[in-house]
């Protein structure tokens, strides 16, 4: 975790489980009247601290078999390294091969000359077995809550979920996963291409298509295809490239042939242009072609970019067409290139709030709660760099305490 804007993160919930873990293990101690090494316990309960339950049932059961192996080997004391190693790999459990051969040292290295060593190798066994007991325990162990599966979750990306280095934050992910695996209904809403949020969002189990372009389509991010799209239609398709044609005004054209995103441009003639796809085209998730494919499949959206006074005139002169009212418009300055306005077209239908509606369908639910960072257009409003504030809100939403209405 880093330190954003001189802000320390706060202690986790994972660091409190361990301290917990740690001093029940010298409870444990107490009252087996000391026997047994303390020491041993606390290793597996730090073992099993995991951020996901499965991991630390998983880390349990690999520290178990990996102890009991060991003991039993160290206490025959004659076989060798390799056969403790070796028995790991007969009963499929290879991860505990470490644990296996530090039991088994232990007892070869340090006991050996004991008085009686299977004392030691069975206290051992009994303060590994108490340790995954309480870690796994307390990883498991939750206060009683509600889960609100009836509420449908939207959250931006940019300045709400991912920071400035568009990456999501390892608590994010932990607790999103959690809930998600949980049954709580989340996904995101975003202007973005499914080609500029898959690195983002890289990491997350999403149960629920996200939304894409501005709403112009519904991306499954598990299965890479596009469950829903709200095309431009065919005649507003050929009179949009009549408008550019007409305007000597180059624009890419994002289309969807065959389940892939295809970007269809003309001449490359500003260094704007250039630069977009010299960046964009990078990525293994962009396909640009140099030709008219608007008849191929599906066109989602034109995009065009240029210098503000030319832009300016382009958008009032769109502004006049018959046709204007059937279109939805995102006109705004360019964040990357100083002097630059995009504009983008879509279909008038294409918006988040109609793929929301038809999300409430998909999910059989009737609630929606929206985070963005847009202050009054969003139920929740997240500020800048509060990136973990939606997983902390939604976790408070989703999984209210059940005492709390």
């Amino acid at each position: 975790m880093r330190v954003i804007d001189g802000k320390i993160p706060a202690v986790g919930m994972r660091i409190m489980k361990s301290a917990i873990g740690i001093w029940l293990c010298y409870v444990v101690q107490k009252l087996r009247g000391n026997t047994g090494i303390v020491f041993y316990s606390q290793l597996a309960v730090l073992w099993c601290i995991q951020p996901y339950v499965k991991d630390s049932l998983k880390n349990g059961i690999q520290r178990g078999i990996g102890t009991a192996i060991g003991a039993f080997y160290g206490f025959l004391v004659g076989l060798f390294i390799i056969a403790v190693i070796y028995t790991t790999v007969l009963v499929h459990k290879k991860n505990a091969s470490y644990f296996s051969s530090v039991v088994f040292l232990s007892i070869v290295v340090n006991h050996i000359a004991d008085v009686n060593p299977f004392i030691f190798v069975w206290n051992r066994i009994v303060d590994t077995l108490i340790g995954i007991v309480l870690g796994v325990g307390i990883n498991m162990f939750r206060i009683p809550y509600r889960k609100q599966k009836d509420i449908l979750f939207v959250s931006g990306i940019d300045d709400t979920l991912i920071d400035e280095h568009e990456q999501i934050s390892a608590y994010s992910m932990i607790e999103l996963n959690r809930m998600l695996g949980d049954g709580a209904k989340f996904t995101v809403s975003t202007m973005r291409t499914p080609a500029s949020v898959i690195d983002s969002l890289r990491g997350i189990h999403w149960m629920l298509p996200l939304i894409v372009m501005d709403g112009a389509a519904l991306y499954d991010m598990n299965e890479h295809n596009y469950l829903k799209t709200v095309p431009l239609k065919a005649n507003l398709v050929f009179k949009l490239k009549e408008f550019f044609k007409e305007q000597e005004q180059n624009c890419f054209l994002n289309i969807l042939i065959g389940g892939t995103l295809i970007i269809s441009h003309g001449e490359l003639t500003t260094e704007t242009e250039k630069s977009i796809y010299r960046e964009l085209g990078q990525s293994p998730y962009r396909n640009f072609v140099k030709k008219d494919l608007s008849e191929e499949g599906e066109v989602l959206y034109f995009m065009s970019v240029g210098a503000k006074e030319k832009m300016d005139f382009l958008y009032e002169a769109l502004k006049q067409k018959e046709y204007f009212d059937n279109l939805k418009i995102l006109y705004y300055p360019s964040t990357t290139y100083e002097g630059q306005m995009y504009l983008k077209i879509y279909d008038r239908n294409a918006t988040k709030e109609n793929m929301i509606e038809y999300l409430k369908k998909y999910t059989n639910v009737k609630k929606t709660i929206t985070f963005g960072s847009i202050e009054g257009k969003y139920d929740i409003t997240i500020h800048r760099n509060e990136n973990d504030a939606v997983a902390r809100i939604l976790k408070k939403v989703y999984e209210p305490y059940f005492f709390m209405k």
